[in-house]
């Protein structure tokens, strides 16, 4: 079973053709939209004679609203818009901007934009300026200026500290390290950076090999007792 099928427009399809133009589309598109909708039929040369006229119709329509979409493309270069929007203390928003909250405000302001024209390349969260772009044809196009503001005072910078003082800090900084004067140093140290040892005392006391000499008075006398008693 043939993927695609060849059908003859018989009126306007969006992003497809116009009347009288023969097209090649998946079977399953032409048998589920196309056909029940009567927008095409089988091809052959008695109908596209048939919708000639009626061809040459819609290829003048195309031609005015070519035109209308290169004004509308000129006029939309550097437009501003100002959306209003609740958000949290940080200036997240509570939901995030649409296709249609842009084309229904440029609406308001006079330009026919529809929703699918407006071409979002990232999600729009947060109070700030966007840029947005607006694709009306195939090599028609516009960027505009998209302002999202809080409906309510914020204060985003207040936990922010300016640049001005933020190099001030960092001057004072430096200053009062380099005035600081070394501290002393703490023993002496060799070649490789690490102290020298403390050179230990001899121990004389308790668990010492050594055995301290008796005084001599005491040696003396001792001496003194053992002769008396020898008499």
């Amino acid at each position: 079973m043939n993927k695609n099928v060849k059908l003859l427009l018989t009126d306007n399809v969006e992003a497809l053709g116009i009347v009288g133009d023969v097209v090649n589309v998946r079977t399953g598109y032409a048998r589920n939209f196309l056909l029940p909708r009567n927008l095409a039929t089988q091809p052959s040369e008695e109908k596209i004679k048939a919708l000639a006229a009626k061809r040459a119709e819609a290829e003048k329509m195309i031609a005015a609203q070519r035109k209308q979409r290169e004004a509308l493309s000129e006029k939309l270069q550097g437009v501003e818009i100002h959306l209003t929007k609740s958000c949290n203390d940080q200036g997240i928003l509570y939901g995030a901007i649409t296709q249609q909250e842009i084309a229904a405000e440029l609406n308001k302001m006079g330009h026919g934009v529809k929703p699918r024209d407006v071409r979002l390349t990232q999600a729009i969260k947060r109070i700030d300026s966007y840029d947005v772009h607006v694709k009306l044809d195939s090599d028609l196009d516009a960027t505009l200026k998209l302002w999202v503001v809080s409906d309510r005072p914020l204060d985003l910078k207040k936990d922010q500290p300016s640049e001005a003082a933020a190099s001030e800090h960092a001057a004072s900084a430096t200053a009062e390290a380099e005035a600081k004067p070394e501290g002393k140093k703490k023993g002496r140290k060799d070649e490789a950076g690490d102290e020298a040892p403390k050179a230990e005392k001899p121990k004389t006391g308790f668990g010492s090999s050594e055995k301290p000499k008796a005084d001599a008075p005491k040696a003396e006398a001792k001496e003194g007792k053992k002769a008396a008693k020898a008499k």
